[in-house]
């Protein structure tokens, strides 16, 4: 509902895990798609993008995709924070910024959630499958998130790292 594309079917989804299959982190200007796998089944329940800015190396953009019958059990606070501890601790970027919907506010919760402060709301600013939409922008730096982190979770984060 919230994504850019109108339909992404299964040969769609081969062709970007093909093009990702060879994506190293880091290369300016890129989007790195990691998957988020349900441990105990072993399923693909979703992807979180790290967007590597053309513009600053310093920072960074993330999103995240979860399939609602994975929504609001904790996948994603524990997936992100994994991947904000391997960008802020690994890849040592300065700031990581959110881009969502107005209208989805789980996500809103979710970057809040994290720490993320809102720092704009964008109010019809994007024409978006037909009508105008809305965004918030959400962001937080690496010390905010070394030293203030909200939520400290248990967590395996060893997948995100090789």
């Amino acid at each position: 509902m919230y994504q850019g594309w109108e339909s992404f079917g299964p040969e769609d989804a081969a062709k970007l895990i093909a093009v990702q299959t060879d994506t190293e982190p880091g290369v300016r200007g890129t989007w790195l798609q990691l998957a988020i796998v349900e441990r105990a089944t072993e399923t693909m329940i979703g992807d979180c993008g790290l967007h590597f800015r053309l513009d600053d190396p310093r920072q960074m953009e993330l999103g995240v995709t979860l399939a609602p019958s994975h929504q609001r059990q904790g996948y994603a606070t524990e997936a992100l924070g994994c991947v904000l501890d391997f960008v802020f601790g690994t890849l040592d970027k300065h700031r990581v910024s959110a881009v969502t919907d107005a209208a989805n506010g789980a996500a809103a919760l979710l970057f809040r959630r994290l720490g993320f402060r809102q720092e704009a709301h964008f109010i019809e600013h994007r024409w978006y499958k037909g009508y105008w939409g809305s965004e918030f922008l959400f962001a937080i730096l690496k010390r905010e998130w070394e030293s203030g982190r909200r939520l400290r979770l248990p967590r395996d984060c060893q997948e995100v790292a090789r």
